[in-house]
């Protein structure tokens, strides 16, 4: 857990938020200023500072499967959804704990800009 990182908070319960689910590897919830009518956002209970830095494969398919879980319990899988990892600066990463969004609701445009 680093210190400072309001995800690790999250993730430890040190934060208050309503999980949408959760597993021995993540938890996840509603994004407090999404992007889509479902924005749910997947973080791992270990600090990673994003993908570059994430080198645990498992993890890494257990945040997927998690965020497949969610699609399905909201009932967004047969009309489709859109997970996103952004990476760095210039990836749009504004929070430095590795975390997926999980947008759906709505007709998602590409390129996404």
């Amino acid at each position: 857990m680093s210190q400072d990182c309001i995800f690790c908070k999250i993730a430890n319960g040190d934060i208050r938020t309503a999980f949408v689910a959760e597993n021995a590897d993540a938890v996840a919830f509603r994004d407090i200023n999404p992007r889509a009518p479902l924005h749910v956002l997947v973080i791992p209970r270990a600090h990673f500072d994003s993908l570059a830095s994430a080198t645990d494969n498992l993890l890494l398919g257990s945040l997927l499967g998690l965020a497949a879980q969610i699609a399905r319990d909201e009932g967004v899988d047969d009309a489709g959804y859109r997970v996103v990892i952004n990476t760095g600066a210039d990836g749009g990463q504004t929070v430095p704990h590795l975390h997926l969004h999980l947008l759906a609701g709505r007709h998602l445009d590409w390129p996404p800009g």
